[in-house]
């Protein structure tokens, strides 16, 4: 849930703010081409690592220090966004990211007979929320960007509902479908920041395809696991 920060951070790149007109047009969707083909193919290498995870079925804890690795990559990645090197260090984030997923995929899939199906389930709906929203996005050609300061703050709240719920978790008083709730208001808001991000790529908002190809894998990566979450409970 860092895209938002990460995707709204800008570069000391001239061309910020300063294209108007059908200039501002032309590069972004130059900028769109160019995140959405990194985009297919780090959520092809991201999907590849997942699937070595599963085989190999490392630890938990293994998993989670991949996963707090990758987001610590973020904030170096925002200071190499701009030099040609940024590219190995998106896939070595999006793999960890991908290779994190391992030992959750397999807990569904040992858990119950329908656990494969849930996992298919939930990356079918997100394939079809992000083409969706995105699609709308560029067909209307609306700008969204009035939607940042709404979603940051929904993406406090739920930090704040995700910390809450752990504390009270480990003093021995779990919530009854507290964590659905959580995953129910984060599935909303990585929608809303989709259709953010994209706004903001065709619009001239974000001219940096690296920073913006990170963004939109954090929105789908989210998406998936939240889906995850609540298609697992509803089936069990």
């Amino acid at each position: 849930m860092a895209d938002a920060q990460f995707g709204k951070q800008t570069g000391s790149t001239v061309r910020y703010g300063q294209q108007t007109g059908s200039t501002s047009t032309i590069s972004g969707h130059k900028v769109l081409r160019q995140t959405y083909t990194l985009l297919a193919i780090t959520l092809i290498w991201s999907a590849f690592a997942a699937v070595t995870s599963m085989l190999l079925n490392p630890p938990h804890m293994v998993a989670l220090m991949c996963m707090l690795g990758g987001f610590g990559m973020l904030f170096f990645l925002n200071k190499v966004a701009n030099s040609a090197k940024a590219l190995y260090w998106v896939f070595a984030f999006t793999g960890l990211m991908g290779f994190a997923l391992g030992p959750m995929l397999n807990s569904y899939v040992m858990s119950s007979a329908s656990g494969t199906f849930h996992i298919f389930q939930a990356l079918s709906t997100t394939g079809a929320i992000f083409l969706s929203l995105s699609g709308y996005t560029l067909i209307s050609k609306k700008d969204f960007s009035f939607m940042g300061g709404f979603l940051m703050v929904g993406l406090w709240v739920v930090i704040g509902a995700i910390v809450f719920n752990l504390i009270a978790s480990l003093m021995g008083y779990p919530i009854s479908g507290f964590h659905m709730a959580i995953s129910s208001m984060v599935v909303f808001l990585m929608s809303g920041l989709i259709m953010f991000d994209t706004s903001r790529i065709l619009h001239g908002g974000e001219t940096n395809y690296v920073r913006a190809t990170v963004s939109l894998y954090l929105s789908i990566y989210n998406l998936f696991i939240h889906l995850l979450a609540i298609f697992g409970f509803a089936n069990d």
